[in-house]
């Protein structure tokens, strides 16, 4: 997430004014704690029709309606096109000071707005040209050149209004790279040098810059599942998935943070947002948490850990799972499949925390009198099953993933219209187009300029030469390289978006993993992880911030117990690079095998974090043996969970053995001392 991001005062609400609930109910996207201006006037309707066109350039594009008589766009007439529409709008609704005006835009950013439109159309009405000559190669004219550097001056600005100040500074100097990379004093990162001119064209109209794999994912499948995610939160999903998951887990015990879990994977499932998340269910699931007996650091921590999921739950996962697929050239169905087994993991670990915490603190569930009855809440929202169906359909069997949220969106809004009490008005279609131009805003500001850092790279070509560095460097070990590329992700994910992160280490680091001899969709989904752990691990932790604000905690404390309930997603990606079946790359037999030992393995690990293990009670009847049962806990719930073989120097059997060597004592122990009768 942005470094820049600002935390709410201890105990406080966030301030008004730093996060935008439009954007962050817009869909896929990692909303930021930024300072988001409400259009108003002819700018508001100037957005409202923008959207409506990148709407219909997208389904133009992706359904060949050919609407364009007599002609036929090239793939980079269409990005350029969506970049026009839509990139402008990031210096009108970003603005570029903190003491600048929300009711208003000033002359500097419509100065802005009009010079990137300018620019812009000058490179859309002259890419075919470019690439009929090559331009990007060299030869280009002077006035694209100068045009070059302008559109690089305002990628950069439009980075920073989006991402913030460390993910400029981290994109910007390797975007400088190529005029420099024959240096002798960047080592592994020498490479072929280019001159200004032809390190601005390259990044401006080839295929791998600007209009590069960020752009061409959110051109390709991205702005679908946007359009869903915003109009399934517009027609009330997200208090049908509440509800129905008050009304199933409610009473159990701890129940008020068993539907936290259970709502935020339901509404991560379908909008792919952090943040979202956190504002959806967060402002309905703290209160009660607190008052079923949850201190309001934990209650903050669990709305944080759930809710982080979202970026990795299928159908709808974040937006850097499009620019995964585009990276591995696989389709968004295969990338969403493979996260299937992680995010169940992920959320099957929460859930037995926080289970194991309410047991241990003798937390009781909500009276049934208070819930929503589950029919009654299924007969008013049935139809969002039908939705849900059909997106996962599209994906999954017919493999048709830039269509599928179009063909789901318009079945969802046909179903409202139908069965929905508050059906939308001519009013609501503008509110629903005006928040998805925010959201296309925000999202192309963010990769469009991460863009040009592969470019940078491609254009060097290095990529090769510091796989084999890389190895050289953790000695050919690859779990030191796994580590490596672990404390780098996070370090890095501390300053950028998760999607910034990704692109950085699968340019980076990838290629080496990969050349280690580890699976390719289990490194990228590796990388993905860790970059994403940000959100809820100190010094940023947006999540935890954005919990801590809504239920009064310190922001700081709620980090630190976000860490803890949500650890066994430190772990998961190690899971699944050592042994790619956890991603569906494998025997059906294996990935059932390794499943079924992970998820036994987490009932230990979680046993021994929280102090309570199911089948036996609260350990602390153990007395001063409690902590030594706890650890062995710990590590034999490991022992079971980590697969072997590969690279690990135990075979899969030789763990499980391992693992009965340390449960079976332990549990008989823990058994005997915490049921014998106590000393006065």
């Amino acid at each position: 997430m942005a470094s820049d991001a600002r935390a709410p005062a201890s105990g406080a609400p966030l301030p008004l004014g730093t996060i935008d609930p439009h954007a962050a109910l817009a869909g896929p996207v990692e909303a930021e704690i930024i300072r988001v201006r409400s259009l108003q006037g002819a700018w508001r309707w100037l957005l409202i029709g923008a959207a409506a066109l990148t709407i219909f350039l997208c389904v133009n594009q992706q359904f060949v309606f050919r609407f364009f008589i007599g002609f036929t766009p090239l793939n980079t007439e269409y990005y350029y096109g969506l970049v026009l529409v839509m990139f402008p709008f990031v210096f009108v609704i970003f603005p570029g000071t903190a003491d600048a005006r929300l009711d208003r835009v000033d002359w500097v950013d419509a100065a802005l707005f009009v010079i990137t439109v300018l620019t812009t159309l000058l490179f859309l009405v002259n890419i075919r040209k470019a690439a009929e000559l090559g331009w990007e190669f060299g030869g280009a004219p002077q006035q694209i050149v100068i045009a070059g550097y302008v559109m690089w001056a305002l990628l950069m600005e439009g980075l920073r209004r989006t991402g913030g100040w460390g993910l400029v500074l981290s994109v910007l100097p390797f975007t400088f790279y190529p005029m420099f990379a024959d240096s002798s004093w960047l080592g592994p990162l020498k490479g072929t040098e280019s001159t200004p001119a032809q390190t601005s064209a390259y990044h401006m109209l080839s295929s791998e810059s600007l209009l590069g794999i960020p752009i061409q994912a959110f051109a390709e499948t991205v702005i679908g599942f946007l359009v869903f995610g915003t109009a399934l939160m517009m027609t009330g999903a997200g208090k049908f998935f509440i509800n129905v998951s008050f009304a199933l887990c409610g009473t159990f015990r701890g129940g008020a943070a068993k539907v936290c879990i259970f709502a935020s994977a339901l509404l991560g499932m379908m909008s792919g947002s952090i943040i979202s998340n956190v504002l959806a269910a967060g402002s309905m699931t703290i209160p009660v948490m607190k008052r079923t007996g949850f201190t309001s650091v934990y209650a903050g921590a669990i709305e944080a850990c759930a809710s982080t999921g979202a970026v990795l739950a299928p159908p709808v996962m974040g937006a850097t799972a499009f620019v995964m697929a585009q990276f591995l050239g696989v389709s968004y169905g295969q990338v969403a499949l493979a996260a299937t087994i992680p995010a169940a993991l992920y959320y099957f670990g929460l859930f037995l925390q926080v289970d194991a915490y309410a047991a241990r603190h003798g937390l009781k569930g909500l009276p049934r009198s208070e819930l929503p009855k589950l029919w009654a809440t299924i007969k008013e929202g049935w139809y969002y099953g039908f939705v849900v169906v059909l997106l996962i359909f599209m994906l999954l069997v017919m493999k048709r993933e830039s269509h599928a949220p179009f063909y789901a969106t318009v079945l969802l809004l046909i179903l409202n219209q139908l069965f929905n009490r508050e059906r939308w008005t001519l009013e609501t279609l503008w509110k629903f187009l005006e928040l998805n131009g925010k959201t296309f805003a925000e999202l192309i500001g963010i990769l469009a300029g991460c863009g040009l850092l592969i470019g940078a790279f491609s254009v060097t070509g290095v990529i090769s030469s510091l796989a084999n560095d890389l190895l050289a460097i953790a000695g050919d070990n690859v779990l030191l390289l796994l580590a490596m590329t672990a404390l780098t992700s996070l370090v890095l994910g501390l300053g950028l978006t998760t999607t910034a992160c990704y692109i950085f280490l699968a340019i980076l680091v990838g290629p080496a993993l990969e050349k280690a001899g580890l699976n390719k969709m289990a490194v990228h989904m590796f990388v993905f992880y860790w970059g994403m752990l940000s959100s809820i691990t100190p010094p940023v932790a947006i999540a935890s911030f954005a919990a801590a604000g809504i239920a009064g905690a310190p922001p700081m404390q709620t980090g630190w117990a976000s860490m803890r309930v949500g650890s066994i997603i430190y772990f998961i990606p190690f899971f699944f690079v050592l042994n790619p079946a956890f991603v569906m790359q494998g025997p059906w037999t294996e990935t059932l095998y390794v499943t079924l030992c992970a998820a036994l393995g987490s009932v230990f690990i979680c046993g021994g974090l929280q102090g309570y293990q199911l089948m036996i009670g609260d350990l602390r009847g153990a007395g001063k043996m409690e902590w030594p049962l706890r650890l062995l806990l710990i590590l034999g719930g490991f022992a079971l969970a980590a697969p072997g073989g590969g690279i690990m120097p135990l075979s899969q059997w030789q763990m499980a053995w391992l693992a009965l060597a340390l449960l079976a004592p332990t549990l008989a122990a823990a058994s005997w001392l915490s049921r014998r009768p106590r000393e006065n």
